[in-house]
């Protein structure tokens, strides 16, 4: 089996958030009621033997590096390979759409040069999954492509820009294009390579490198080998406000999350102790997520609670995403709304949202 190391691109970010990402990059947004959405690419690295793993950090990175630190919950504080913190360049005009773009890996490049690893896992943080990065290995290693790109077949849009694959019988990647046609493959942030021709991509883009590498990819389909791995298992996409909700709301599902939440390979998050969810006695909770440190009150359906969340009497959550250590009054109502952390909802509010664009309450706003 050949060696691999990782890079997580986690320094993008995206306008669709409006201000939940305001002070944070897509990759430490809160989600599932205790994790952050770079748990998932940093778990499937370490589940799948990957204990070197580069993490491209942005320029306001002190929300994701107070969550991952020095990767001790993940094993990757280690004498020998671990966690690296690689710092994104800082660009003045914003590439929303660009998530592995060249100039931060080539504004790494030591990292690359100083190891000796055959293959290279490149991850972005904006779709939730659980793989086993050894079996994309086994299968790119087996048809000796030059580049694998992994990809699930969906039928579910977001009205973001998505790249999807024409994948042929053999299991090489034609053609790509960033509209969905009918049921598609859709490329989930995801590759394999080898470290050398990554190492080359970056010598012959040197010059133009506000490209992204899924670009370079694609310009080159007609030169190499890029072949495609199918990826069977759940796939959440958390690529704007709509999609993360869909995908938040799919937690509550249970065969989703006994797929997503596997013991074989549990998804890995820095440890907060907290006491357990005290339910009183006139509270009514149907179809939620909640996590430890809540007090619950009111009336809780189909919605994800995360930790220290208090919620009164007679307030009503339904369909929501309520992060850590906000507060419902009492006679608040809450429907199809995305409350980020330590905010204060007043007693009487009712907030009315719908699926497709749900009500969003910023960090510590008070209303």
């Amino acid at each position: 089996m050949k060696r691999m190391m990782g890079i997580i691109a986690a320094n993008y970010q995206s306008d669709s958030f409006a201000q939940l990402t305001k002070d944070r990059p897509v990759a430490s947004l809160p989600f599932g009621g205790r994790y952050r959405l770079v748990d998932f690419p940093l778990s499937n690295m370490v589940n799948s033997g990957i204990f070197t793993v580069g993490l491209i950090t942005p320029y306001m990175y002190r929300s994701i590096m107070d969550h991952v630190g020095v990767g001790k919950e993940w094993a990757l504080s280690r004498k020998v390979g671990g966690m690296f913190i690689l710092p994104g360049s800082i660009y003045g005009l914003k590439n929303v759409q660009g998530k592995f773009l060249l100039r931060d890996i080539l504004r790494n490049r030591p990292y690359l040069d100083r190891s000796n690893f055959d293959l290279v896992v490149i991850s972005g943080c904006s779709k939730v999954f659980n793989i086993d990065f050894q079996d994309v290995a086994e299968q790119h290693t087996a048809s000796g492509a030059d580049i694998t790109l992994i990809y699930k077949k969906t039928d579910a849009a977001c009205g973001t820009k998505e790249l999807y694959l024409d994948v042929a019988e053999n299991g090489e990647v034609t053609a790509a294009h960033d509209a969905p046609i009918g049921a598609d493959n859709c490329f989930m942030d995801a590759f394999i390579m080898s470290r050398d021709l990554l190492l080359k991509f970056i010598s012959w883009y040197e010059e133009t490198s506000y490209l992204d590498l899924t670009d370079i990819i694609v310009e080159n389909l007609s030169h190499l080998y890029v072949s495609g791995y199918e990826f069977t298992g759940y796939m959440g996409n958390a690529d704007s406000v709509a999609c993360y909700m869909r995908c938040s709301q799919e937690l509550l599902n249970p065969e989703v999350n006994r797929e997503l939440f596997r013991p074989d390979r549990p998804i890995i998050t820095k440890i907060q102790d907290s006491p357990p969810a005290k339910y009183w006695p006139a509270a009514s909770v149907r179809n939620a997520l909640v996590s430890s440190g809540c007090i619950i009150k009111g009336t809780v359906e189909n919605s994800i609670i995360f930790r220290g969340v208090t919620i009164e009497e007679h307030a009503v959550v339904r369909n929501a995403v309520v992060m850590q250590n906000t507060v419902i009054h009492r006679e608040s109502i809450l429907e199809n709304v995305i409350c980020d952390k330590y905010a204060v909802i007043r007693p009487g509010v009712k907030l009315f949202g719908n699926p497709d664009a749900p009500i969003l309450v910023g960090k510590g706003q008070d209303v």
